[in-house]
């Protein structure tokens, strides 16, 4: 429990310094274990597809609620965060296009069948 605490008042104020509100996230946890020293450590990623992210100002989801309630501007929106958290600089651009289905994955789909 203090893990998780700690995890959110550290997340809570990252996120409040570039202008977004952090409503909640998911976290998972592990035992990593040092001779008899037991640890609980984060296991998972911290990024929108696990936090929903909110602009403090005009409540716009900067999150993957863009994609669950269709709509759109998903990586506009993931861009977004990563500019004002600094992972990305101003004028960069987002590499690749996302998920792109391919003729053989439509193929093995049909295929595939109950």
């Amino acid at each position: 429990m203090s893990l998780a605490i700690r995890v959110n008042d550290f997340l809570s104020g990252l996120f409040l310094g570039v202008g977004i509100r952090l409503v909640d996230f998911k976290m998972e946890t592990g035992r990593l274990w040092e001779n008899d020293l037991m640890r609980i450590v984060v296991a998972d990623e911290i990024s929108p597809d696990s936090c929903r992210l909110w602009d403090l100002k005009s409540n716009e989801k900067l999150d993957k609620d863009r994609f669950r309630r269709d709509l759109g501007g998903l990586l506009e929106a993931y861009t977004e965060v990563a500019k004002r958290l600094g992972i990305m600089s101003e004028g960069e651009r987002p590499q690749g296009t996302g998920p792109v289905w391919s003729k053989a994955d439509t193929a093995r789909e049909e295929h595939s069948g109950p």
